[in-house]
């Protein structure tokens, strides 16, 4: 029986985000926890400021590495190949795997001698045991993209199956390590054990994933096949994307570096705002992107470029309804989540101020943030990864150019707003590129959706806003409890005044939800996705 659920394929796109997004949804309640125990115990000071720029370099050789193989090469070829050689396939799978794990160790060992270096490049506005702290952080933190690689080759199988629930457990496992570094390696190692906590994340991440790794066939191989065409091609498509990522990472190594000459914490603000604001982009975004890949990797193996616009339309639309009201909830609720979530022991006022702000400066540009995933998935499963690197340079080029202007007047926040900027306007250059290379995205229905999204998201501010305002007289601000009561009531009414207005509008979007998640979630069911329909 266990074995049946975790091994559940999710077929649909609308499905198979709903797994994906409530399991995304513990995860991050999980991380806000992570958080939360952070700003208790080390509030947004040095340690926090040297734990996130420790972070960085070995985040970058992850994230270079391996997710620019995992979403523009290695799924859309290990897709093709087991409908074609399954044997092949998993040869393919095992040189990956070998391949690119002997290289993050050769350049992680080679990294670990030269971090010193690297940070004085990094965090030029750090200096004696901040840094050397950093320094030591880093350095046991580079063993962790070596187990997050191999299991993020295995999570692109699992992905490639439909086997969402089981690769969606997987950042939870992650988190659940680096609390419990915080909580029960740090009494017992000082602060080394928050970077063991890292380490033990990603163990957890690579270990929940094996099981049905081994049952969906997997056998290991003692094989370097690197002359194999798919091989190169997974390389070949790689390539692209992985400099596009490099490109996407410079904005937060810019933001690191301009950081960490700014007041002390600055750096822990930005991420803590971060945090926050990923939420929904996880939870909605990044959860309908690695649903449709699958799905318009075959499609694009078919040549139903007609299919391609409708699943990018109808997910792009999906999004704006579920990005929209969380947006607004975020702006105007944005100090008591911050006071919730953070609000507590050595993160004092001025840091919560900051951060809430911060956090409303992202929020306006959650829906972008939200759907280029989608989009750049959709080039990727055209076998065309060039685009998103040309937008994904463009963008950062703007970003550290505006940024580095902002930040002379308005310090942390200047970089978010930056940010933000940037990213809006890499969501609308890659719209009109996607949109010339399909000829069309259905722009008219997306954008008569947009609009009731719009006139019901009003309607929700104005409740809330009276809500918020209401339950202010009758209970006790200055308590976690009465925060949290104005948060929830003011929320759910804000939602269901959203919901109620968006089902008379006749919102196909919100009808579309409402029946997926009746059918696929709440009764366990799913429909085959077929291509020909």
């Amino acid at each position: 029986m266990l074995k049946r659920i975790l091994n559940k394929k999710s077929h649909t796109i609308t499905g198979a985000a709903i797994v994906i997004g409530a399991a995304s949804f513990v995860s991050k309640a999980i991380a806000l926890a992570r958080d939360r125990i952070f700003a208790h115990y080390f509030g947004a000071g040095d340690v926090m400021d040297a734990y996130y720029a420790a972070f960085k370099i070995p985040d970058l050789v992850y994230t270079l590495l391996i997710v620019g193989a995992l979403s523009a090469g290695f799924i859309p070829v290990f897709v093709e190949l087991m409908h074609k050689d399954e044997k092949e396939a998993w040869k393919v799978t095992n040189t990956i795997i070998n391949v690119l794990g002997t290289l993050l160790i050769i350049i992680s060992g080679t990294l670990i001698i030269f971090t010193p270096q690297l940070l004085h490049f990094l965090v030029p506005g750090f200096e004696g045991e901040k840094f050397q702290l950093t320094v030591m952080l880093s350095r046991i933190m580079f063993i962790s993209p070596i187990l997050l690689g191999i299991s993020s080759i295995v999570s692109g199988v699992l992905q490639s199956f439909k086997a969402f629930l089981i690769y969606s457990l997987s950042p939870i496992m992650y988190n659940l390590g680096i609390i419990i570094g915080a909580l029960f390696l740090v009494p017992i190692f000082g602060y080394k054990g928050l970077a063991f906590g890292v380490i033990l994340g990603a163990l957890f991440h690579l270990l929940i994933q094996i099981p049905s790794f081994i049952q969906h066939g997997f056998k290991y191989q003692a094989v370097f096949s690197l002359k194999n065409k798919s091989v190169r091609k997974i390389f070949r498509l790689m390539l692209p994307r992985t400099l596009g990522m490099a490109t996407s990472q410079i904005n937060f190594l810019a933001i690191t570096i301009i950081a960490s000459t700014l007041a002390s914490g600055s750096l822990s603000i930005f991420n803590f705002a971060n945090n926050i604001q990923s939420v929904p982009i996880s939870i909605i975004g990044i959860s309908f992107a690695i649903a449709i890949f699958p799905a318009l990797s075959q499609l694009a193996a078919a040549g139903e470029n007609k299919k391609i616009v409708k699943h990018i339309s109808e997910t792009t639309k999906q999004i704006f309804f579920l990005v929209i009201p969380l947006t607004v909830i975020i702006i105007m609720l944005r100090a008591q989540i911050v006071r919730i979530v953070l609000g507590t022991g050595e993160f004092d006022w001025e840091a919560t101020k900051l951060t809430f702000n911060a956090l409303g400066i992202f929020a306006f540009s959650l829906f972008a943030q939200s759907i280029i995933p989608v989009f750049a998935r959709s080039f990727y499963a055209l076998q065309d990864t060039v685009t998103p690197l040309i937008t994904s340079i463009i963008s950062t080029i703007i970003n550290v150019i505006v940024a580095v202007y902002l930040s002379r007047s308005y310090g942390i926040l200047g970089l978010i707003m930056a940010y933000s900027f940037s990213q809006i306007f890499q969501f609308v250059l890659l719209w009109i590129l996607l949109h010339n290379k399909l000829g069309n995205l259905e722009e008219k229905k997306v954008f008569i959706s947009i609009l009731k999204i719009t006139i019901s998201a009003i309607i929700m501010l104005i409740f809330i806003q009276t809500f918020k305002y209401l339950i202010s007289l009758v209970v006790d601000m200055d308590k976690f409890w009465g925060i949290l009561l104005q948060l929830s009531v003011s929320s759910i009414v804000g939602l269901l005044i959203y919901g109620f207005v968006c089902n008379q509008l006749k919102l196909k979007e919100m009808l579309l939800f409402a029946e997926s998640f009746k059918k696929r979630w709440l009764k366990l069911r799913n429909v085959q996705t077929d291509i020909t329909q």
